[in-house]
């Protein structure tokens, strides 16, 4: 049995005011049986037509996040105490499933309780906030919130002003202007640079345990000395610096890299200029993981072929952008940038979908995407070249 399409599903009034869709996703709900399609929603974060989603709260995130990292940790260290070749893929897997843990304490965790969307108080959301940031080394949460409500300004993203502008000029190098070719390269040296990484790192240790609040950094001292402190007497500090250190650090900062550069282009001048609301529907876009399904039946040798390449690619480069980058609602930041209060980004791919198909109310152009993380990331340092230097400052 296969989805139907929106027209079956929702029946002819509702089905009229809807866009008949053909995204990649779609495409998978008419190719592929229903059972694989909760897997492929989770894994595209998009619903196929008419699917429901089941709704989550806020914690199970939280949950989710916490089970990710410590099954990564166990998996890691079972790696490494097999002690010959055969404990790499373990190792891989688990630092795989740390850095999807920490992505969403990142993502998701950190950034709703800026919003306040995670736990019902201000006063939860910032005590929660205050201790990831000293925990996992992310910038002093009172710090985040205010530099993070500006970058929610028409008037200051995409300015000097702005967290994502002040990421990409100053700590990437990048310069708008310049060759996409050029862009690329420093992105690449960037992400193997130790005098990156050391920057990187050197930026959130001051301001996660050095930021002069006590009672911010007091917490987070504690914490990493009691790690430094149990691994050192029981002679596991190997252990803790690569099923730990390493993804905390160096892994967590390449997925960061990737994951700033895939959610806002820079759109025209003319928009730039404008500010209004139809700048911020250009400057963010939706970055699913995926690709268009091929047409051909899997009962022909070349339709065989097509799909077995499709599904090789789907489990392996695409499941591991979703794990590594596009973790939690990642891929519809277009829909929390236009509706950043919303407390339905527990249920991010219905919500985006439902507000798609309605024309995004309120806003003078609807959702764009791209399908594949290294297409969307090339697509904005694409845009990036285009910007004349000194248009966005």
């Amino acid at each position: 049995m296969t989805y139907l399409s929106a027209d079956l599903v929702l029946g002819d009034e509702i089905a009229a005011s809807r866009p008949l869709r053909q995204d990649p996703r779609a495409l998978m709900a008419e190719r592929l049986p229903a059972r694989l399609q909760p897997f492929l929603t989770w894994l595209t974060a998009k619903p196929a037509p008419g699917e429901e989603l089941r709704q989550r709260s806020p914690r199970s995130f939280l949950f989710g996040a916490l089970a990710w990292i410590l099954g990564g940790v166990v998996l890691t260290c079972l790696g490494l105490a097999s002690g010959h070749a055969a404990g790499l893929l373990p190792v891989f897997l688990g630092l795989t499933a740390t850095c999807c843990g920490l992505g969403l304490f990142q993502v998701v965790l950190f950034h709703h309780c800026s919003h306040g969307t995670v736990f019902r108080t201000r006063e939860a959301n910032r005590r929660a906030g205050r201790l990831i940031s000293a925990f996992l080394l992310f910038k002093r949460f009172d710090d985040y919130q205010r530099e993070h409500m500006l970058h929610h300004s028409a008037n200051k993203l995409l300015t000097e002003e702005d967290e994502f502008t002040g990421f990409v000029f100053g700590m990437c190098r990048l310069e708008p202007g310049i060759g996409k070719r050029e862009l690329w390269r420093r992105v690449a040296l960037g992400l193997v640079s130790p005098g990156f990484h050391a920057r990187f790192l050197s930026r959130r240790v001051q301001s996660a345990l050095l930021s002069g609040d006590l009672r911010h950094d007091l917490p987070g001292w504690a914490f990493w000395a009691a790690l430094f402190g149990i691994a050192a007497a029981t002679g596991s500090l190997t252990w803790l610096l690569v099923a730990w250190v390493l993804p905390v650090t160096v892994l967590l900062q390449v997925a960061t890299v990737f994951r700033i550069l895939c959610e806002h282009r820079f759109p025209d001048e003319a928009l730039i200029h404008a500010r209004g609301k139809a700048f911020v529907c250009a400057s963010t876009i939706g970055v699913f993981p995926g690709a268009m399904p091929p047409a051909a039946s899997a009962a022909t040798a070349r339709g065989l072929a097509a799909w077995t390449l499709w599904w090789a690619d789907m489990l392996t480069v695409t499941l591991f952008a979703r794990l590594f980058v596009l973790v939690g609602d990642a891929p519809c930041h277009d829909y929390h940038h236009r509706r950043p209060a919303s407390r339905k980004w527990t249920s991010y791919a219905q919500a985006r979908q439902l507000d798609q198909d309605a024309g995004s109310p309120g806003f003078p152009m609807n959702y764009t995407e791209n399908w594949g993380l290294l297409h969307a990331v090339d697509h904005n340092l694409g845009t990036l070249a285009a910007t004349p230097p000194g248009l966005v400052a």
